[in-house]
């Protein structure tokens, strides 16, 4: 994919999140908060048969990180935790520029702007550590600080 279909990607989710909203069965959740950008939100999700059967996230937050956020929510989904616990890594290495699989990553490889962006890499991962805290069971807000 190219550079310029990665930045309309991201776009597309900044301003259309997929999975923005309430999930009232939801049995985990984490809110999350990046002091630095101002972006709050809260990921939320249901376990069934071990796996990630949904997720979904609310708030406000700056285009990345929504957009990070919709594009967890897609990637995730059907994920046991452990597996998806992996993709949150490799997109923090993704985010720090460091060398990732692009084929396995495939979506999330629009994040992979955000690297020449220091000050961004915070607003890119704060729903990827709201999914590991959810995951985690902890019930202490994660902050990007």
């Amino acid at each position: 994919m190219s550079a310029e279909l990665y930045q309309k990607l991201l776009v597309d989710h900044g301003k259309r999140p997929r999975n923005f909203g309430p999930l009232p069965s939801a049995d985990r959740s984490a809110e999350g908060n990046n002091p630095l950008c101002g972006d709050e939100l809260t990921m939320r999700l249901k376990l069934s048969g071990g796996r990630i059967g949904q997720i979904a996230f609310e708030g406000a937050g700056c285009a990345v990180c929504i957009a990070s956020a919709s594009l967890l929510t897609l990637a995730v989904t059907g994920l046991l935790p452990d597996q998806a616990s992996r993709v949150a890594a490799e997109v923090a290495a993704l985010v720090d520029g460091r060398e990732v699989d692009e084929a396995r990553l495939g979506d999330l490889m629009a994040l992979s702007g955000v690297a020449r962006y220091p000050a961004r890499r915070k607003c890119a991962l704060l729903a990827w550590r709201a999914l590991e805290a959810a995951l985690a069971g902890s019930a202490a807000p994660v902050t990007t600080e």
